[in-house]
């Protein structure tokens, strides 16, 4: 296949920076990242917390409680939607300004649109227009995430020492990690409230306290620097001038493999929010509190096992890892259905931990190095951006594709256990077909193979 750079690598001019400098950027850039992605994540996923136990009650209309939990499922869906557009347009300003701007705007637009799904009424209040205005706010949400995780993982992959780059950009989703826990553990003393206080005002909190990570979040990005790669092209090339069309005119096909290896992340949507309306809906009947501390705690020790797999990766390979990550996935869904349906809380731990914490980190740790690892820096941002956020919508739709796949009586999750195997197992043929990147040179990364 035809690429897009052309001229000689010099990519890597380190030369002018002092060597104290050469190795602080690194740790800046993955400080930067994790509390970016924090931030976004937290965003997000209180979401996804409030569409599983609250949103289906006040955002709705009384009546079918599936219908409304379809609903709101959807709505969650909607997010997703939202993505590709986000990540085109700001990889677009990434690519052709610079990756610290594109970042500074897509942290802003998340920490306004959560903070205003906080203050909206409710369906009780003013019908439908609350429900719409809850899809302007989701829409929002997805479209800063849609930049988030391809920006923060291109500018950390760029200042990332030669051998390290895997460990480095692990960062990226150590971030999602810890947005994940903090989402979660502010709702659990939450959903402890009465009900009717929960869902007056309880539920506003965890969206109101995103203005405290956003404020962080955006001074450390203010003070980072950019990519020597991407300074290179701008002070010798000149950025391409739409990158998004330069990258699917020249490697369309690597756009067309991140779109179906991103379809592992079905497994995170379906342990993280159908699990959870799943557990606590009326077939299994288990503590809401319960399960969000499942999360919680599975999620949280994932912020270890995260950078464990980038250091993996960088040893051993992209492939092998992710590989293994997808098999043990595959098997452990299985085991942490039947462990809800069977109300066995040890096991759900057990299996939890086994998912999320061990082998969905193998993906977690090593997807943001693969992906941008695939493209040149002209056009790195863009190739990434768009090949992960067209194959996160069906991700984002899995709670409503479970939610519909489910059958009544205690094996009634099987249909959905298979689902994501299926998934798991389309984004491991595609993983088998890519190049093997963890030793490639960055100058290097993109050029047809030698």
């Amino acid at each position: 296949m035809g690429h897009v750079h052309q001229h000689p690598p010099t990519a890597v001019r380190n030369d002018q920076s002092s060597p104290g400098e050469h190795v602080k950027m690194p740790k800046k850039a993955a400080l930067a990242s994790f509390l970016g992605s924090t931030l976004e994540y937290y965003d997000f996923f209180i979401y996804g917390t409030a569409a599983a136990l609250i949103f289906p009650k006040i955002f709705f209309p009384a009546g079918d409680p599936v219908v409304a939990l379809l609903g709101a499922m959807a709505t969650f869906g909607v997010g997703y939607l939202a993505r590709p557009l986000g990540g085109i347009v700001m990889s677009h300003f990434g690519d052709k300004v610079g990756r610290k701007q594109a970042l500074l705007i897509t942290l802003v637009i998340m920490g306004v649109a959560s903070i205003g799904i906080g203050f909206l009424p409710t369906y009780g209040q003013i019908g439908y227009w609350a429900t719409a205005l809850l899809l302007v706010g989701r829409l929002a949400q997805g479209f800063s995430a849609g930049a988030e995780a391809a920006g923060a993982s291109t500018l950390t992959m760029e200042h990332s020492p030669e051998g390290r780059r895997g460990f480095f950009t692990s960062f990226v989703m150590t971030g999602y990690a810890s947005g994940m826990v903090l989402s979660t553990v502010v709702f659990i003393p939450l959903a402890a409230l009465p009900e009717a206080q929960l869902l007056s005002w309880g539920w506003r909190v965890p969206f109101w306290l995103s203005v405290l990570v956003l404020a962080v979040a955006y001074w450390i990005r203010t003070r980072l620097e950019e990519p020597p790669v991407f300074e290179e092209i701008v002070e010798h090339d000149k950025p391409r001038s739409l990158p998004a069309a330069a990258v699917l005119r020249t490697q369309w096909r690597d756009v067309l493999r991140v779109a179906v290896v991103m379809l592992f992340s079905v497994m995170q949507t379906t342990f993280t929010v159908y699990a959870l309306a799943y557990a606590t809906g009326p077939a299994v009947g288990l503590d809401r509190t319960l399960m969000l501390t499942v999360n919680a705690v599975t999620i949280g020790l994932s912020m270890v096992t995260i950078p464990f797999a980038g250091i993996i990766s960088d040893r051993i390979g992209r492939k092998t890892v992710l590989l293994v990550g997808a098999a043990g996935c595959a098997v452990t869904s299985f085991g942490y259905f039947w462990s809800i349906s069977e109300q066995n809380v040890v096991l759900i731990f057990l299996f939890g931990f086994l998912n999320m914490s061990v082998f969905y980190s193998c993906w977690n740790g090593v997807w943001t190095v693969f992906f941008p690892e695939m493209f040149p820096a002209e056009v790195r941002y863009s190739g990434m951006a768009i090949g992960s956020q067209v194959g996160l919508i069906l991700a984002g739709f899995t709670p409503a594709i479970a939610t519909l796949l489910a059958q009544p009586g205690p094996g009634g999750w099987i249909p959905v256990a298979g689902f994501t195997v299926f998934c798991l197992l389309a984004s491991s043929i595609a993983i088998m077909t890519a190049r093997e990147t963890y030793n490639v040179p960055l100058e290097d990364l993109g050029q047809p193979r030698r």
